[in-house]
């Protein structure tokens, strides 16, 4: 099936210089919603469109100003976006060679896609049918039973908001791959005449992705959210009460998550096992340079950075963002409840306007970015990598300014009247955090500075030393940004809690929601951060797509430029992602605690690991992460051991490869890699989704007998407390490490230490090889497995009690 859907069976006479490439499957794939918005008369169409607009600014209106207000931005983001679209699309894809090239990676990405999220979409049905079951026949909270919601009514309720997380999940997924495959060969076009061109057009590639995935997540939820409202009849005698509907909204984000970790196993195990397997035999054994056309492997790994790197990252940020909105949201209005504020909304629904003014600073920043008409430039005139934080640094300035404004028109309330500044300088540490996390990832990652430097010079003697020092380099990497997250929380907490809002008892209420104000600053700039790491496969791509077509060495030296500030981009984007993941499994975990003590009619406030039963639900979390990503780098190696063969296999083969007489089977080793990839992906993520639940339902029964009525509840709590705590460890070790190894190798071949071909370039080939699925496949994955241990715990909560 894998083959017949991405591989040709007819090879063509090989050039003196390739220029045919084959398709890698039969005919053109367009997903089915598209293909049937695309059958639908333009009329038709229009009225539709203005029906469902009408019909969510109706909903939205008779919700709130502020929905109508979060409405509003989004749809004008995403009127950017289809500018940005157009804008990008305008640009020439260059002679045909590049066009053919570009072709075959969109085929063998498109089919992949197809096939994986194929798969996806069927576990998430199954395990829909699997929540509609547990919330048929668990018990229901006071607040649900004071408000008439039946059991029937909050199953199907979480399962429909399940199901449309995984369905936004799955789109913003596919919105990033399909800008990339489009992106990649503009870029190589451009890089002939400017390096300052391509980098704006690698930029607002993706920005117009970043623009529509965060937008979508924000829309998602805020029409849910007024869908609920209106249809439920919040606020109105003997309904729910708003305070408590952001709790319906969990679904949501459990369905993001479901999808992004499954997206990031898939993608990442394709990506590196071709990176893998084509950089052994290529680079290693034969020699030949990293994208050369005589590799049978070079298609694939061109493929893995678009299914990998994009689409995976775009389902990845729209979970974050979706999870951060969430329970925030649960926060605030449990704070508003116990505080007694008249209007509750505004703390509700803070976490969409942030952002919605994230989609605006974010556009400003991207449109900052411009390019010049500077032809004939052999390098640029200006480091790629500062152009792009100054364009960061101008749009935190902006995020700083619309935090300010948003605290103070959401978060005012004559009970504290200063409590909105307490709440902006949380979110102030939240802006800083992420600034300090995006330079400590630059730091530990760029071969501007000197650990990847000293990393590069402990490959000149040998392969073993180079391993020895980027291990060590990716542990010494977690210090600063744990101190950092440290800082942040205690800081945040610390302003909440003296803001000055306190409960009918006359204690401090605020310290949990200041920690969720901080980290929605982390997040107010998400959009532009997510645009810094879309550029880094873009740029990836855009240099393979020159190598392969053999542009002159100038163009390349453009693209690999680029290339290196993409990995360094990456890295940060990943240390980004996982401060906001601490912080939001943080939050996650109060709300979890909440729900317990709501469904057991008693105060569930601490966790004593001093009890053996929970400090083994630690020991379990802790071993969770362990396996997980062991199991991760293990599917990478498996996948790359079939590569490794089939590419030497071709090479022995078809000797004529190596004289440019015979073309290799591209398409063979697409599909070796996309079926292994599939197959590889089940264990590791039905391990993530079983654990949580079997260690929960177990110690249940454990406690049941022996007279502890909360062990279940309190077991799963140290479980993902554990998990969360060494899980951020692992994936900031397992980032960083794999990002400098790669780019000690770029180092390497900028000439230093001997250049292309040397022994310190072999030696940090193994390296880069070692490093690959750390940083792009259990790294990434993990930080994405600590939210969703989070959601699903919040909502298998009364399935543990």
């Amino acid at each position: 099936m894998m083959e017949d859907d991405m591989e040709t069976g007819t090879l063509g006479a090989y050039q003196d210089k390739l220029r045919t490439f084959p398709n890698m499957r039969t005919k053109p794939y367009t997903p089915l919603i598209f293909r049937i918005l695309l059958g639908i008369n333009v009329r038709v169409l229009f009225i539709l469109l203005l029906f469902g607009l009408g019909a969510i600014f109706y909903v939205g209106a008779s919700t709130s100003p502020i929905i109508v207000f979060v409405i509003s931005v989004c749809i004008l983001s995403f009127l950017v976006a289809i500018y940005l679209t157009k804008w990008v699309l305008a640009k020439d894809e260059g002679p045909p060679e590049m066009v053919q090239i570009s072709d075959a990676i969109r085929d063998g990405a498109e089919g992949f896609f197809r096939t994986q999220y194929g798969s996806i979409s069927k576990m998430a049905m199954l395990l829909a049918l699997v929540i509609l079951c547990i919330y048929l026949f668990r018990s229901t909270n006071p607040q649900q039973e004071s408000s008439g919601l039946g059991r029937t009514t909050s199953a199907y309720i979480t399962v429909a908001s399940f199901l449309l997380g995984a369905l936004c999940s799955g789109v913003a997924g596919y919105v990033g791959m399909w800008v990339s495959v489009r992106a990649n060969v503009r870029v190589s076009s451009a890089a002939r005449r400017s390096a300052r061109e391509a980098l704006q057009i690698a930029t607002r590639a993706g920005g117009l992705s970043a623009i529509i995935v965060v937008g979508m997540a924000v829309i998602g939820i805020a029409v849910l959210y007024a869908t609920f409202y209106v249809w439920l009849e919040v606020d109105s005698p003997g309904s729910m009460k708003v305070t408590d509907l952001p709790l319906l909204l969990v679904g949501y984000g459990f369905g993001a998550s479901f999808v992004a970790l499954f997206a990031q196993l898939g993608g990442g195990i394709y990506t590196k096992a071709a990176d893998v397997g084509a950089d052994l035999v290529g680079k290693v054994e034969q020699g030949i340079p990293e994208d050369d056309p005589r590799n049978p492997a070079v298609i694939a790994d061109l493929v893995g950075d678009n299914v990998g790197d994009c689409a995976a990252r775009g389902a990845d940020l729209f979970e974050s963002i979706a999870a951060e909105i969430i329970s925030a949201m649960i926060l605030g209005g449990t704070m508003a409840q116990r505080c007694k504020i008249a209007d509750p909304s505004g703390f509700i629904l803070f976490p969409l306007v942030v952002h919605s003014f994230d989609l605006i600073v974010s556009s400003a920043g991207i449109f900052s970015i411009r390019g010049t008409r500077e032809t004939g430039v052999i390098v640029p005139v200006e480091d790629p990598m500062t152009i792009l934080q100054k364009g960061y640094s101008f749009t935190i300035v902006l995020a700083v300014l619309a935090f300010g404004l948003s605290t103070r028109w959401l978060l005012y309330t004559e009970q504290a009247p200063s409590a909105w500044f307490n709440f902006a300088l949380c979110g102030l540490i939240g802006i800083i955090t992420a600034y300090i996390f995006v330079w400590i990832a630059k730091y530990y990652t760029d071969y501007k500075h000197e650990p990847v430097r000293i990393l590069a010079l402990s490959s000149s003697t040998g392969h073993g030393t180079n391993i020895i020092a980027g291990v060590s380099l990716g542990l010494e990497s977690t210090a600063l940004p744990v101190l950092v997250i440290s800082v942040s929380i205690i800081s945040a907490f610390w302003l909440g809690h003296t803001c000055g809002l306190v409960d009918e008892t006359g204690n401090p209420t605020g310290g949990l929601f200041g920690t969720a104000v901080a980290t929605m600053g982390m997040l107010s700039t998400a959009a532009y951060i997510l645009t810094m790491d879309m550029f880094g496969p873009i740029a990836d791509n855009a240099g393979g797509i020159v190598e392969m077509s053999q542009q002159p060495e100038s163009v390349r030296e453009i693209t690999d430029v680029l290339d290196a500030v993409g990995n360094t981009t990456k890295a940060t984007t990943k240390g980004f992602a996982i401060g906001s993941a601490a912080l939001a499994s943080f939050l996650l975990f109060s709300a979890y605690m909440d729900e317990v003590s709501s469904f057991a009619h008693e105060p569930f406030k601490q966790v004593d690991i001093a009890i053996p039963e929970v400090f083994v639900g630690g020991l379990l979390g802790s071993m969770l992460i362990f396996v997980f990503s062991a199991w991760a780098c293990s599917a990478v190696g498996r996948t790359a051991q079939e590569v490794v063969n089939e590419v030497r296999r071709q090479f022995i083969e078809r000797p004529g490869i190596m004289d440019y007489k015979e073309k290799p089977d591209y398409g063979r080793c697409v599909a070796i890699v996309a079926s292994a990839s599939l197959r590889e992906m089940i264990k590791p993520g039905a391990l993530a989704i079983i654990s949580p639940i079997l260690v929960g339902i177990v110690f249940r029964i454990l406690g049941y007998y022996t007279g502890q009525p909360l062990l279940g509840a309190k077991v799963v709590a140290a479980l993902l407390m554990f998990a969360t705590v060494t899980g951020i460890l692992m994936a900031l070790f397992l980032n960083t490490a794999g990002g400098a190894w790669d780019n000690a190798k770029k180092y390497i071949e900028t000439g230093a230490l001997g250049g292309k071909g040397s022994e310190a370039h072999k030696a940090a080939i193994t390296g880069d090889t070692v490093g690959d699925p750390f940083k792009d496949t259990a790294g990434p994955s993990i930080h994405v497995l600590i939210k969703m241990l989070a959601t699903i715990t919040l909502v298998m909560a009364p399935v543990f009690l």
